[in-house]
């Protein structure tokens, strides 16, 4: 391929791909590129792209208009298209329905839940506000936040010094 071929590829590739609130880099594959959505995994990715009728293995930024509403036509209307155990949030908290998120109200829903579970005083919530780990894992080792634990050997040896230039200042 020479040098023109490069640069005529290059002009018709789009270096941002934008599916919902998120920017999608067109130099990947659809499934790389996907895989960077919140809320959309590898498994996910590979859905998509089959639904929207896309080799996965194809540069994204260099699909047509209608390939790319193909790809945003599946990730919204994915939870429909998909058995339910493949959604990211099923039987929501107040209306029971069952969806897959993406973007940024990943994040969102997320400390909506964890607020929730602080209101109502559960066993996750107080573990959420105190800063402690969450889903049963060990706390005797591991997870500690506060100061050194064991021998500073740093501040020894500083205490040392300065009691040596102590007894020197003494001695003379």
């Amino acid at each position: 391929m020479s040098t023109e071929d490069n640069q005529e590829a290059d002009e018709d590739i789009r270096y941002f791909v934008r599916i919902g609130q998120t920017d999608l880099d067109g130099t990947k594959s659809v499934e790389r590129a996907l895989f960077e959505m919140n809320g959309i995994g590898r498994r996910t990715a590979l859905v998509v792209a089959e639904e929207a009728g896309i080799d996965r293995q194809a540069t994204l930024g260099r699909l047509d208009d209608d390939d790319i509403e193909s790809i945003v036509d599946a990730v919204e209307n994915y939870a429909e298209n998909t058995p339910d155990w493949l959604a990211n949030r099923r039987n929501d908290f107040y209306t029971g329905d069952t969806e897959h998120i993406t973007g940024n109200d990943v994040n969102l829903q997320r400390n909506q839940d964890v607020n929730r579970m602080r209101m109502i005083r559960s066993y996750k919530g107080v573990r959420h506000e105190r800063g402690q780990k969450v889903r049963g894992q060990r706390t005797k080792s591991t997870g500690r936040t506060e100061g050194t634990i064991g021998v500073n050997v740093e501040e020894l040896r500083e205490e040392a010094e300065a009691e040596e230039a102590a007894a020197e200042e003494g001695g003379e």
